[in-house]
């Protein structure tokens, strides 16, 4: 990054990157003859200018020509070319234009002409090479805040995964103590607890943005879901996906909501596909007053007669029950209406769009 503060503030663009003109200037930083050649060469061409329309322009205009040419010198290429095209189109307006022709002398009106010719010249060079130094510094103190920015986004990933990486040590370490058990209870509380914290640690690797991008709540859905059924190891899932509604997901919400869908996917696996190899699960994101409805439907061999998930005593589900309660909503998971499979909803309280009329 500093190689390309340094390329850019003498005129070069960094590998890869197009800096703009206006964050080059000077330009021919390193070729100096060019920029004072140039210099030379707008002077000269001042003097054409101004000796081909001398008819046209009443007395008292030995200047008018050479003003641009000390301008776009000083604009383009510095301060140095600037003044060195301030003298010389001075010497020759004063040699051509400035009477007594063809000489230097000096008699008091020629002294008064070049005193206002250098004091404007003075000035516009003057300004030129401040609002360049300015702009020098602007580039220079954002290329800076780049460089922070990738800094922090490198430090953010790193601690993302270092995160993620802890929580699976954990559910790993779980997993090995299990072993040491003979209680069938205690083996699948820890089993649980190994793939909740799995699940958590694969939540936190994507969970933020470091740019600050606010999260989709459809698109952060759909990629547990996907997440979920791919950790299950089951190829005849089939998996679909349709969004009604999106909003964006606060950052605070996003465990939870992601904990609860993911326990509502591993439910219809484990339970709704217990004993068959290819099922069906359809996650739908729908508006449903204030709320948004995440659902997931299986058609796999459905809930118990009888079955009331508000009063079921599985963790699983007292843990979506206390989870969506956190994000000021509720969840249920009924018999599918159609008479095959469960269906699991989640209802929670989030800033939604205005609806299109």
């Amino acid at each position: 990054m500093d190689t390309q503060i340094s390329a850019s503030l003498a005129g070069a663009e960094p590998p890869g990157q197009r800096i703009p003109l206006l964050s080059r200037l000077p330009l021919a930083r390193t070729r100096r003859w060019l920029a004072y050649g140039v210099a030379v060469a707008l002077s000269l061409l001042g003097l054409g200018v101004r000796l081909a329309v001398g008819d046209a322009l009443p007395t008292g205009f030995p200047y008018i020509t050479f003003f641009p040419a000390v301008i776009v010198t000083a604009f383009l290429f510095g301060m140095g070319p600037g003044i060195l095209a301030g003298v010389l189109s001075g010497m020759l307006s004063w040699w051509f234009f400035i009477p007594p022709f063809d000489s230097f002398a000096l008699p008091f009106t020629a002294f008064v002409a070049l005193a206002f010719y250098v004091l404007i010249v003075t000035v516009d060079i003057t300004l030129i090479h401040w609002m360049q130094t300015a702009n020098h510094d602007l580039a220079r103190e954002r290329r800076r805040s780049e460089q922070l920015a990738d800094t922090r986004e490198i430090l953010f990933k790193e601690l993302q995964h270092r995160v993620g990486n802890n929580l699976q040590m954990v559910g790993s370490l779980i997993a090995l103590q299990k072993r040491r058990m003979d209680d069938p209870a205690a083996k699948a509380a820890l089993d649980e607890a190994s793939r909740r914290l799995g699940l958590v640690g694969r939540i936190q690797r994507q969970l933020y943005d470091p740019a600050g991008a606010q999260l989709s709540l459809a698109a952060y859905i759909d990629q547990i879901c996907q997440d979920v059924i791919d950790a299950s190891s089951r190829d005849g899932i089939e998996y679909e996906f349709s969004a009604e509604v999106d909003t964006v997901l606060p950052p605070e919400k996003a465990i939870p909501t992601a904990l609860v869908v993911a326990e509502a996917i591993t439910n219809a696996i484990e339970h709704g596909f217990a004993d068959a190899d290819h099922g069906k699960v359809k996650v739908t994101v729908a508006r449903v007053d204030q709320h948004v409805a995440v659902t997931i439907a299986d058609n796999g061999k459905g809930v118990p007669l009888g079955f009331d998930a508000n009063v079921s005593e599985s963790l699983g589900l007292k843990i979506a029950r206390t989870l969506a309660q956190s994000l000021g909503g509720t969840f249920s998971m009924t018999s599918s209406p159609l008479g095959e499979g469960a269906v699991a909803r989640l209802e929670i309280a989030v800033e939604l769009p205005d609806p299109v009329l």
